[in-house]
């Protein structure tokens, strides 16, 4: 494990991850300020505080659960991302830009999950 949560290179892609979903969303009708907007963002903020707090309880088991807890907050995020879209408040390029920062921090989510069982 990395000395420090904010070493770690998932962390670091989360918090990018977030940055550009707070972009996104700050363009959303103002009428979902509380609802979608809201959701989404939350989803995206959970990747990484998950993953800080798995690392802070120092337990491969505990920081294993966190990081699963991250993976779930990407597949909601993921479906968030693609009801806005059908919706028409972010256009496919938009979200596709972001879903591939899913699936990218998703893969680094497996692979640290996958080296925390050895």
């Amino acid at each position: 494990m990395a000395q420090h949560f904010k070493d770690s290179i998932v962390w670091q892609k989360a918090m990018d991850l977030v940055t550009d979903v707070y972009r996104l969303t700050d363009g959303f009708p103002k009428r979902e300020v509380y609802s979608l907007t809201d959701q989404i963002r939350r989803a995206a903020v959970s990747v990484p505080s998950n993953i800080a707090e798995g690392q802070a309880h120092f337990s491969k088991a505990e920081f294993s659960h966190f990081l699963r807890h991250s993976g779930g907050s990407l597949a909601e995020l993921e479906t968030q991302l693609m009801i806005a879209e059908r919706l028409g408040y972010a256009d496919h390029d938009q979200t596709q830009i972001i879903l591939r920062q899913v699936v990218e921090v998703g893969k680094l989510l497996n692979g640290l999950i996958n080296s925390l069982k050895k």
